[in-house]
């Protein structure tokens, strides 16, 4: 038998409920379900998610829906390895189980692949009614992202010859970025499939999640090491030197404070908190009002600049690499 044409590959983490979602969506392709597959692989072994995969793959006139386990490795990338390497489809297409591709997603992201490119990145529409939560504006990052496996095409040969994902990378953070600095370097063009839409809305986030987002800039040292022209050109081109003379501030007012120098320590402080304050009024500007959210991003402004240095400096110890 003729393998299909595109395989979907979708890691999953103990989400049923959207992964569900994301399914109907696949199987009301216009894209004739003989073509392609989908290959659901669970980085969580969920039994729930499981029965989701085998429910949908019974109904009648689905696309072959295959439920996966990662072999070693967990994280997303391990996660994708795992799919894509499952199947001999021609024409990888991932997402995330978060999503809800569009009717016409694959068949738009088929055709935009054509015969030159090795890969393509989709559309991701993010919706958000009113003014931003801060954890919304992270999502709708999304919208204007080059490159990311929420919405991406890539030809299985170009996968094999740069070895698929960055295994290292463990956490959602980077390891789409870093795919398609390789591809870029090491196979050839990578474009833009605008008509291939995935529509992502913001999930519901626990309190203060930003705190636990701050571990992600680990990773930003492995891409810098791997790739420190693009990540220069297309990630970021300096230092974060808010952060950088905050953690040097309080550093500063510590220091004086022991050696008896206590206005000079007051006075370091004050900068400190100066720039702790700038950096909330910068990340309420244009956002939710809601009296929850003004109180979560107040006391996470001042958490978070300690805490994306520390990672930081753990990323270029781990990764061996001068990176700030």
């Amino acid at each position: 038998m003729n393998p299909v044409e595109i395989a979907v590959v979708i890691p999953t983490y103990r989400r049923p409920d959207l992964l569900r979602r994301c399914l109907e969506a696949l199987l009301e392709q216009s894209l004739d379900a003989v073509l392609f597959e989908v290959l659901v692989v669970d980085d969580g072994r969920s039994d729930d998610t499981r029965a989701v995969v085998e429910e949908l793959a019974a109904r009648p006139g689905a696309p072959a829906l295959r439920y996966l386990q990662p072999h070693g490795t967990r994280g997303p990338a391990a996660a994708r390895n795992r799919g894509w390497r499952a199947t001999l489809a021609p024409i990888i297409a991932f997402t995330d189980d978060d999503t809800v591709p569009d009717r016409r997603w694959l068949e738009q992201g088929w055709r935009a692949l054509g015969r030159k490119l090795a890969a393509a990145s989709g559309r991701v529409v993010v919706p958000v009614l009113g003014p931003p939560t801060d954890h919304a504006r992270m999502t709708q990052g999304l919208e204007t992202a080059e490159f990311v496996t929420a919405n991406a095409f890539v030809r299985r040969s170009a996968l094999e010859r740069v070895g698929g994902f960055d295994e290292r990378f463990k956490r959602a953070w980077r390891e789409d970025s870093d795919l398609q600095f390789s591809l870029l370097e090491q196979v050839g063009e990578v474009g833009r499939a605008a008509e291939a839409i995935v529509v992502h809305p913001v999930r519901e986030a626990r309190w203060g999640i930003s705190l636990w987002q701050q571990e992600n800039v680990c990773f930003d040292a492995l891409l810098f090491k791997k790739h420190p022209h693009l990540f220069k050109e297309r990630i970021r081109s300096r230092p974060p030197w808010r952060y950088v003379l905050i953690v040097l501030g309080t550093l500063a007012a510590l220091g004086l404070a022991l050696a008896g120098q206590g206005g000079a320590a007051a006075l370091a402080a004050l900068l400190a908190l100066g720039g702790i304050l700038g950096f909330a009024a910068k990340r309420l500007r244009g956002a939710s009002r809601a009296p929850s959210h003004v109180a979560e991003m107040l006391v996470t402004s001042f958490a978070i600049p300690y805490l994306a240095m520390y990672w930081r400096l753990v990323g270029a110890w781990r990764f061996r690499v001068l990176f700030i």
